[in-house]
C-alpha cells in the first residue's frame, strides 16, 4: 500500500465538522474529503448533563479507526438556565466542568461553545437556489418580520422593523399555504445543530418569557458567571475554551446578543482573562455586519483564537445576507489566512504542542445533487459543497506559503 504523508506544519488543520452516527456523510467522505480530524460532539446527551468518560473515549475511538482525530467539540452546549441565571446554576456549571476534566482526561483540549439565548443560529430559507444551481442558506429581514408577527405573534416585534418590511411580511406570509407556513415555522425554530429538540411555538414563548427581565447588561453579566465558575478549571485541565460569535451577529426575537462586535469580544476576554477563554473565530458570523473588520478582528485576537471556521457570505442593502462560494462574498479570506497562518507559525515557533489550528469549511452549497438522495442532518452540512470549500481554502494556504 502506498502512504501519503502531510506535512502538518505546512497549513492549518484540515476538519470536518461530523454529526455522530446518524449523519449522512461517513466518516470515510470525510478522509476523501482530504480532511485528518474533525470538529464534533456527543449529541445524544441532554443539554445540563455530565458526558461520561467512557462516551466521550468510545466517540474518539470511532473516529480513531476511521483514520481521523476528534479536535475540537463542537459544542458543549450551554444550558439555558445558565443564560438566563436561573433554576440550578450549582449543579448545571459542575456538570460543566465535569465535561471539561472528562475530555481533558481523553486528549480532547478544543471546546467551542455559544451564549446565543433561545435560539442557536437562524435562517430563513434553507434551500435557497442561486444562479448556477446550488443550493444555499439565506437570512431575509422580511420572512423573519413574518415569523415574528405572523406565526410568533411577539409583543412589540413591530419596534424591530420598518414599515416597509412590515408590509412586504404580511403579503408573503398570506400567499404561504398552511403546510408552507408549517414548514417555515420548524425551518427557524428547530435546526440546533446536530439534534433535534422538537421545538414548538409555544416552547419558543417560554424560552423567551425567561428572558423578560434580561438585557444586555444581564446577559453578559450571566457570561460572566459561567466564565468565572468553568474557566479556572479550563485552564486547570489544559483546556482551550472557544466561544462562537452570535449567528445572525445582531438582536433577533428582541433578544440580546452579545458576540457580535470586536468590541464584544474585547469584554468577553476582559470578563475571564486567561488564554483558556478563546474565540472560536466564525468568518461567516461577523462577516454578516457591515461594521466589522475581519482581518483587523483576526490580528488583534489572534492569540486567543483556539478554532476556526471559515465561510463568506453576501450581504445585500435590504438586509438580505446568504452563504456565498467560500472565496466570494464579502470576506476576504487570503487576508484572514495569511493573519491565522501567521498565528500557527508564532505559536510554533514559541515552543507549544499546541501550536497547529483547527479549521473547517462551513456551511458548504448543496451541489451536484451531492451524493444524488441524501439529506444533510443539518442544513449547510453538504458533503461535496464543503469538499469543494475545504479545497479552495487549501489551495489558498499553499499559494500563501509559496508566496
Amino acid at each position: 500500500m502506498i502512504s501519503v504523508v502531510k506535512n502538518p506544519s505546512y497549513l492549518l488543520e484540515e476538519c470536518f465538522r461530523w454529526f455522530g452516527p446518524a449523519d449522512p456523510v461517513p466518516l470515510a467522505y470525510i478522509r476523501h474529503a482530504g480532511a485528518t480530524a474533525v470538529f464534533t460532539s456527543l449529541h445524544q446527551i441532554p443539554y445540563g448533563e455530565a458526558w461520561p468518560r467512557e462516551a466521550i473515549r468510545e466517540h474518539k475511538d470511532q473516529l480513531a479507526a476511521a483514520g481521523l482525530r476528534w479536535t475540537a467539540v463542537e459544542s458543549v452546549p450551554v444550558h439555558e438556565d445558565l443564560k438566563t441565571g436561573s433554576g440550578d446554576l450549582k449543579t448545571l456549571l459542575d456538570n460543566y466542568t465535569r465535561t471539561l476534566r472528562h475530555l481533558a482526561a481523553e486528549g480532547v483540549t478544543t471546546v467551542v461553545y455559544n451564549f446565543m439565548p433561545v435560539l442557536d443560529w437562524v435562517r430563513t430559507d434553507l434551500h435557497h437556489v442561486l444562479p448556477d444551481g446550488t443550493e444555499c442558506l439565506l437570512f431575509d429581514p422580511v420572512k423573519f418580520c413574518a415569523f415574528e408577527l405572523h406565526a410568533l405573534q411577539r409583543p412589540g416585534a413591530e419596534a424591530d422593523f420598518t414599515p416597509e418590511q412590515i408590509a412586504d411580511a404580511a403579503r408573503w406570509w398570506s400567499g404561504l399555504t398552511d403546510a408552507a407556513r408549517a414548514d417555515f415555522i420548524q425551518s427557524i425554530i428547530d435546526v440546533f445543530p446536530g439534534v433535534k429538540l422538537g421545538l414548538t411555538l409555544d416552547d419558543i414563548r417560554a424560552r423567551l418569557a425567561a428572558y423578560a427581565r434580561i438585557g444586555r447588561d444581564e446577559l453578559t453579566a450571566n457570561l460572566g458567571r459561567f466564565l468565572a465558575h468553568v474557566v479556572p478549571v479550563a485552564a486547570e485541565v489544559g483546556v482551550r475554551l472557544a466561544i462562537h460569535p452570535d449567528d445572525p451577529p445582531f438582536s433577533v426575537l428582541g433578544l440580546p446578543r452579545i458576540v457580535c462586535t470586536e468590541q464584544d469580544v474585547a469584554t468577553l476576554f476582559a470578563l475571564a482573562d486567561d488564554t483558556a477563554n478563546g474565540l472560536c473565530f466564525c468568518s461567516g458570523s461577523f462577516g454578516a455586519r457591515p461594521d466589522n473588520d475581519l482581518p483587523a478582528m483576526a490580528r488583534r485576537f489572534a492569540s486567543r483564537i483556539h478554532a476556526v471556521h471559515l465561510r463568506a457570505t453576501i450581504r445585500l442593502p435590504s438586509g438580505v445576507f446568504f452563504e456565498a462560494d467560500h472565496l466570494d462574498g464579502d470576506v476576504d479570506m487570503p487576508a484572514l489566512l495569511r493573519i491565522l497562518l501567521a498565528e500557527q507559525d508564532r505559536r510554533r515557533a514559541a515552543g507549544r504542542t499546541d501550536w497547529q489550528l483547527p479549521l473547517r469549511p462551513d456551511h458548504g452549497h448543496v451541489m451536484m445533487q451531492d451524493l444524488a438522495h441524501y439529506v444533510p442532518l443539518t442544513p449547510g452540512y453538504s458533503a461535496i459543497g464543503r469538499m469543494r470549500g475545504l479545497a479552495e481554502l487549501r489551495g489558498v494556504m499553499h499559494g500563501l506559503r509559496a508566496s
